[in-house]
């Protein structure tokens, strides 16, 4: 009786302990609020790329969303930002009601309820979905200033700025134009020169002979002060380039890089080029994310000119080259170098600063190649820097690398022997050992 007595004694001190703890617990989250996000990154409270923006304003941001006081629409726009203004305590939001003013509403091209103008200096930039990636990327283009435009010369073959094709950058282009970059097409048969406003030209794997006057308008774009993005892959270098070659006073060399060390990485091709780690450069600066380069040529510096050239992509020592058609007589050993950054005082009175980059390979940023590692987060520094945007080549890279599990078919069988057998059999040898225990007790 003694021990029934004792037993029930302690079940009622164990529940007023529980209880005790869940008031002191309620007691404290009704004056306190902590939250802990576990997620890579911290992804689901704010991401680090909008952290990352956020701090790249250096003064207060003005945010008016022009929301009716009925419904709860001001109260969601407010707790959303929320976590924005205590990353940014000066960013200030304030609400205009839609009804009080039709007519400078539709002259403000007010359409949706709730629409969101932002205001930096003398900026803004228009947002009527409420996301924290739509916000994110009208913040990038806030901190930007006005939209960048790239001009994709077009008409021998290149990969296509909007194109859907594997080779093709469609999906890398379309998430730089929500960052604030305007991609156009630049065909030397409709023009004769780069247009003036024009502030990249990219050159993507011309796969025909340039005419005179496209070499002409592209070598004549360089010595004016233009910015370049030349990517270039093996066997695609004809007499119709040379001259952009002579004028950065590099050689794109014969044949294509192969590293035997990449099946260590789980790469059945040798000539797909991993890369790990990067030669000191800005681009690269604090970049350690890996990167898959297929068919790369090597580049290599063949004379000194006014130009700063600087390497930023480089093969491990075991990478060597070969032959388009295999044939590796002609080897040239590793490291080599198949990424360089060019810089200079700038020949145009208008800009500070001229920027070239040249890439051995092309496909690291095309719709097939793109998800693979750090290839986009790699690309946006490249044209980050390009167009001058310091600030923004430190960004932290879009999304998670735990987003998708890698199992292969043997670890995919235990895990289905674990949970359908292993598991339910210890289930039920626990319940049994329970069960025979209350019973000599």
């Amino acid at each position: 009786m003694n021990r029934h007595v004792l037993r029930r004694l302690n079940g009622w001190v164990f529940a007023l302990l529980v209880l005790l703890g869940a008031g002191a617990i309620g007691f404290l989250t009704a004056r306190h609020d902590h939250i802990a996000d576990w997620t890579y990154n911290s992804r689901v409270s704010m991401t680090p790329e909008t952290r990352a923006v956020l701090a790249k304003f250096d003064g207060p941001v003005d945010i008016v969303s022009y929301a009716s006081p009925q419904g709860d629409l001001r109260q969601t726009v407010a707790a959303f930002l929320q976590r924005y203004q205590k990353a940014k305590p000066d960013l200030r939001l304030s609400f205009v009601d839609p009804q009080q003013d039709p007519a400078a509403m539709r002259n403000l091209g007010i359409t949706v309820d709730g629409e969101l103008i932002l205001h930096y200096r003398d900026r803004q930039q228009r947002l009527d979905t409420l996301t924290e990636r739509s916000l994110t990327d009208a913040l990038e283009r806030l901190v930007r200033g006005n939209d960048r435009i790239v001009a994709f010369v077009t008409g021998h073959g290149e990969r296509r700025a909007d194109g859907v094709a594997n080779a093709d950058l469609g999906t890398f282009v379309s998430q730089l134009e929500q960052s604030g970059m305007r991609a156009v097409p630049l065909n030397f048969s409709q023009v004769t020169s780069v247009p003036a406003q024009t502030d990249l030209v990219v050159l993507a794997g011309a796969q025909t002979a340039l005419a005179p006057g496209a070499t002409k308008a592209l070598t004549d774009y360089l010595a004016n002060g233009g910015n370049l993005l030349w990517l270039v892959d093996p066997g695609n270098l004809d007499a119709s380039l040379q001259p952009i070659a002579d004028a950065l006073g590099i050689r794109v060399l014969p044949g294509e890089l192969i590293d035997a060390s990449s099946s260590a990485m789980g790469l059945k091709d040798p000539r797909m080029i991993a890369l790990g780690d990067y030669p000191p450069n800005m681009i690269t600066r604090g970049f350690t994310l890996t990167t898959l380069f297929p068919e790369v040529a090597p580049l290599a510096e063949v004379r000194k000119s006014d130009w700063k050239i600087e390497p930023f992509l480089r093969s491990s020592p075991q990478a060597a080259t070969q032959s388009l058609d295999g044939n590796a007589a002609s080897q040239l050993k590793g490291p080599l170098d198949f990424g360089f950054s060019f810089s200079r005082l700038s020949p145009s009175p208008a800009k500070s600063e001229q920027r070239v980059v040249v890439i051995g390979n092309g496909d690291f940023l095309s719709n097939s190649y793109l998800g693979n590692g750090g290839n986009r987060a790699l690309g946006e520094r490249v044209f980050n820097w390009l167009l001058g945007d310091d600030q923004l080549i430190s960004m932290p890279p879009r999304g998670a690398p735990d987003r998708v599990l890698t199992v292969s078919q043997g670890e995919l069988s235990a895990l289905t022997i674990g949970f359908m057998l292993v598991m339910p059999l210890l289930l039920l040898v626990i319940g049994g050992l329970i069960a025979w225990r209350r019973r000599r007790a």
